[in-house]
C-alpha cells in the first residue's frame, strides 16, 4: 500500500511512523508513506496556501490553486483508489471502513486547517471524508495519523499475529472481552478459572459471552 499525505506540516506527521508497528510497516516493504508539503505547491513568492473566504467572516480557508496541483501530480503518476479529506464533518472512522480502507492500493490524503479547504476541492477531487470524532482540531493531521495507524494494522504481516486484530473491539460489531496474564492470582484477585482450564472451546464459548455482554453493557448500540 502506498498513502500520500498532503499537509502543510509534515514535521508535525513524521514521528508516529519511526516507531513501533507504522515503522515495522514501511522496514517490511508493507506500505509506503510520503508526506507533500503543500507550500511547495504555492505559486506565489509567500509561499502561502490560504486566503480569506469569500462573503466575509472569521477565518482563512485554503485555496484550491495548490492542491490541485499537487492531486494532479500524484495522478498523473499512478491511479488512486481513494481520495480521502480530513473533516469534522466527515463519515466518523469505524473499523468497518478502515477494514475497507486497508485492502486499497494507493489512498492520498488530505489535511484540513483554519476554517477548511475551498469547497470545490471537495467537489472536484475528493472521495472520501472521514472524521475521528465529533470535535475539532487545529488541523487535520493528527486525525491523518489516527486513520493510518487504524488501517495500517490490519495490513497482513504488519502485525507478528495477523490473527489479533480479529478479535480486536469492533470486529463483528463487539467489544473485545477482558484479558488477562500472570501471575493468575494477584493479592487475591484471581484470573477467571475458565481461561486457564485449557479447554479452548470452552474458552472460546466465554469469551464471545464476554465480549457481548461487555458490548450489552457499554455500547449497546452496536447491537442494533
Amino acid at each position: 500500500m502506498r498513502i500520500d499525505i498532503i499537509t502543510i506540516l509534515p514535521d508535525l506527521m513524521k514521528s508516529p511512523f519511526s516507531d513501533s508497528i507504522l515503522k515495522r510497516a514501511q522496514s517490511k516493504g508493507l506500505v509506503d508513506i510520503h508526506f507533500h508539503n503543500l507550500r511547495d505547491y504555492s505559486t506565489n513568492k509567500q509561499k502561502s496556501i490560504d486566503d480569506y473566504q469569500f462573503g466575509g467572516g472569521a477565518g482563512m480557508v485554503m485555496m484550491i490553486e495548490p492542491i490541485d496541483l499537487c492531486i494532479s501530480k500524484l495522478k498523473s503518476e499512478r491511479d488512486y483508489q481513494e481520495i480521502i479529506y480530513m473533516t469534522p464533518d466527515g463519515e466518523t472512522l469505524n473499523q468497518g471502513i478502515a477494514n475497507t480502507l486497508s485492502l486499497k492500493e494507493n489512498i492520498i490524503i488530505l489535511c484540513g486547517h483554519y476554517k477548511g479547504v475551498d469547497q470545490r476541492v471537495r467537489d472536484l477531487f475528493i472521495t472520501k471524508e472521514i472524521s475521528i470524532g465529533d470535535f475539532v482540531l487545529s488541523g487535520g493531521e493528527l486525525a491523518a495519523n489516527v486513520l493510518c495507524d487504524a488501517v495500517i494494522r490490519l495490513i497482513p504481516g504488519v502485525l507478528n499475529d495477523e490473527t489479533s486484530a480479529l478479535t480486536d473491539s469492533f470486529q463483528d460489531n463487539l467489544l473485545a472481552p477482558p484479558v488477562y496474564t500472570r501471575p493468575s492470582d494477584y493479592k487475591g484477585n484471581k484470573v477467571p478459572d475458565i481461561l486457564l482450564s485449557g479447554n479452548f472451546p470452552k474458552i472460546e464459548e466465554w469469551r464471545e459471552e464476554q465480549a457481548y455482554q461487555r458490548t450489552k453493557e457499554r455500547r449497546p448500540d452496536l447491537l442494533d
